[in-house]
């Protein structure tokens, strides 16, 4: 599709793109109106987490905008929109909630929108302590299992320890108990030994003071003497090791007895558990550093604040927005037409789908009443469609210059396609042209022919194939004002319309006819009937008349292909019934547009500046300057020629033609008056196609 085809799709459809931008812009407009204030209140939170790598690289960015993620989907979870409801005792719609990330940051938007700028603010501002607190409780019960575990364990040990201690001290006190009873008993053993030597040495010397003792008291003596200075040491020491134990309170080591066997165990014990004991506390003080560091730290930068005006609505987005969108859904409304609709409308459609050339365009004709029709080139001759006609009936005549076109067929793809009122302004714009024309009715099944002359059509074209005494001039009817011009209408509607105009009868008839005039134009049926087939064949040329929009291109090619079958010579296709204002279905013919072809006066602005030299005092007249078209100028001796050959034909096919044309001079023009009923040169006796003085064929 060119450029100017799409060009000439918005012309056509522009009246449905402005009442879609229209009724969208008035749409949004009256939903700006309607809808309630909605205020929205913005905050703005800071993620950040202890990173024991000082050194940024991409897994570190990369982590926290997941972390950021994460925290984003955290917001809108369930549990953190049912502690806010309630916290604040009302319940809170999710779809209220906006979050997202700010773009290579780690914080994040925060938005809530309600009808209540006071209410959007605070379940902004909570909605964050919420989150601050969900963090700390989820974070914390990450660890709370094994702190709560190590912990366990670390009074486990610590009871054990206690009771090793509880149990080392216990028998330390024995022991000491024992050590001093044992201490006692040697001391009080020594002391006694010690009084009984020295009251035995004291006896022994005080027996005889001067006296020298006896040998054996002697010995005695000094093995006493040798005795008690092997027992003082002794007896020392056992008082120093009383004194120990009754000051220090331990007993002293000795690895002759159970009790400090057991002590010994029980301190070995003891000093396995505390290792376990600071082990547990090393671990317990880990677990509680990771935490400290694993836990990411969410800080609110940006409270929310009141907001002062509400984001929704807009009426000039919304009606610029509603606007586009109707703008855009009748434009795709309007393509989908285009591309559903399979029917003809421009000539480039005609010659891709048909392989026809287009060789008449002729406008929408407006008649002055409603109901009454008439022969538009008779009536308005300077009107554009008048020229459309001639233009049609020139192509016609240089179609007509190697095999000559006698009788001209006009049928169309389907009904009311305008086919009636082509073959009738065609066949008035021959006669103008200086032609002797018949028009000949031929679609017996709906004719319309004599509404268009207001004639009645009780004998016509359908009488004559029932012999008798009727003939073309009893069933001929006058054309207006044309002289060289004949109507004749269907006649009764017959049973049987396809077998009449394929019999012999038919063929003679249309012989009589040619012979009759220049120029016979057949108005057939539509060709979704056999009757314009059949037709197509015995004419020497058809004109196929299209109704652009109306006219589907399938009932087309089936006419074209029909019509070939028969071995019918198509002529070419007359768009009929175009818009006037619409050049989408004549794409580079405006000529219905142009003043020149206006019935209107000429304004004063469309005639060209009058020079000085050119007016007289006398006579003040306009003189308007043509410039010489050479073209022109060839064009009109052209037509002269052809003109001057054509006039010879004509008088040439009178001469010969049974019907008295010099009697329609003398008769008044009457729209409901037949001229040839009362033609002197014929009478109702007369057999049909035979003349009545010389009764030869026609």
């Amino acid at each position: 599709m060119e450029l100017k085809q799409y060009l000439a799709l918005f012309r056509r459809w522009a009246w449905l793109l402005i009442v879609g931008l229209v009724l969208g812009a008035l749409s949004g407009y009256a939903w700006s109106l309607y809808e309630t204030p909605v205020y929205e209140a913005s905050t703005r939170i800071l993620v950040t987490r202890t990173s024991q790598n000082t050194t940024p690289d991409m897994t570190n960015y990369l982590t926290d905008q997941q972390l950021t993620q994460t925290y984003v989907q955290l917001l809108t979870t369930q549990p953190v929109i049912d502690a806010v409801s309630q916290k604040l005792g009302s319940v809170i719609d999710p779809l209220q909630i906006n979050v997202k990330p700010v773009i290579n940051t780690q914080i994040i938007q925060l938005t809530f929108d309600d009808s209540d700028p006071q209410r959007a603010a605070t379940v902004a501002n909570t909605l964050v302590e919420v989150l601050i607190d969900q963090n700390e409780n989820l974070q914390t019960g990450r660890y709370a299992t094994t702190e709560a575990s190590l912990q366990a364990q670390i009074k486990e040990i610590q009871g054990q320890i206690d009771g090793l201690q509880s149990q080392i001290n216990n028998a330390s006190t024995q022991a000491v108990q024992d050590q001093l009873a044992e201490v006692q008993t040697q001391i009080a053993n020594l002391q006694g030994e010690m009084s009984s030597l020295q009251q035995d040495v004291q006896s022994r010397t005080s027996a005889v003071p001067s006296a020298t003792p006896m040998p054996q008291d002697q010995t005695k003596i000094l093995d006493d003497k040798a005795r008690l200075s092997q027992i003082q040491p002794i007896l020392t020491l056992y008082q120093q090791i009383y004194t120990n134990l009754v000051v220090l309170g331990q007993p002293m080591n000795s690895g002759n007895t159970s009790n400090s066997t057991r002590i010994s165990q029980l301190q070995t014990t003891l000093g396995l558990y505390q290792q376990i004991y600071v082990n547990l506390l090393n671990n317990l003080e880990t677990i509680q550093l990771a935490r400290l560091q694993d836990t990411p730290n969410v800080v609110q930068i940006e409270p929310a604040t009141i907001p002062d005006k509400p984001i929704r609505p807009r009426p000039l987005l919304y009606t610029v927005l509603a606007g586009a969108i109707g703008l855009l859904l009748m434009a795709a409304i309007a393509f989908l037409i285009e591309y559903l609709d399979d029917t003809l409308k421009t000539p480039e459609d005609i010659e891709r789908s048909l392989g026809l050339s287009v060789i008449g365009f002729v406008t929408n004709i407006e008649y002055p009443a409603k109901d009454k029709k008439e022969v538009y080139v008779i009536e308005q001759p300077r009107s554009p469609v008048s020229e459309a006609f001639r233009l049609l009936r020139t192509n016609l005549e240089f179609s007509g210059i190697d095999k000559p076109l006698r009788t001209i067929l006009v049928t169309s793809a389907g009904p009311c396609e305008g086919k009636t009122t082509v073959s009738v302004n065609l066949a008035a714009s021959i006669a103008q042209g200086g032609k002797s024309v018949i028009l000949l009715d031929t679609d017996l099944r709906r004719p319309q022919i004599h509404t268009f002359f207001n004639l009645p059509n009780h004998a016509g074209f359908s009488d004559l194939f029932r012999g008798g005494n009727l003939s073309f001039k009893m069933v001929g009817h006058e054309f207006g004002s044309l002289k060289d011009a004949v109507v004749i209408t269907s006649g009764n509607p017959p049973s049987n319309p396809t077998e009449l105009l394929g019999s012999e009868r038919m063929n003679q008839l249309l012989n009589s006819l040619k012979s009759s005039a220049e120029v016979v134009v057949l108005d057939s049926p539509p060709s979704m009937v056999a009757d314009a087939q059949i037709l197509s064949a015995k004419v020497d040329g058809v004109i196929l008349v299209v109704y652009p929009g109306h006219t589907q291109v399938n009932a087309a090619q089936a006419a074209v292909e029909q019509m070939k079958h028969t071995g019918a010579r198509i002529l070419g296709v007359v768009l009929n019934r175009i818009p006037q204002n619409d050049s989408y279905y004549y794409t580079g013919y405006h000529y219905y547009h142009l003043p020149y072809y206006s019935t209107k006066k000429v304004n004063a602005k469309d005639i060209e500046p009058q020079e000085p030299e050119l007016q007289t005092p006398a006579s003040k007249k306009t003189i308007v300057k043509h410039e010489v078209n050479v073209k022109q100028i060839l064009s009109n001796l052209l037509n002269i020629i052809t003109f001057g050959s054509m006039h010879h034909r004509r008088k040439k096919a009178k001469l010969n033609s049974p019907f008295d044309w010099s009697y329609r001079k003398a008769v008044p023009s009457a729209r409901n008056q037949s001229a040839w009923a009362v033609s002197p040169k014929a009478t109702v006796g007369t057999p049909i196609g035979k003349d009545e003085k010389s009764h030869k064929s026609l």
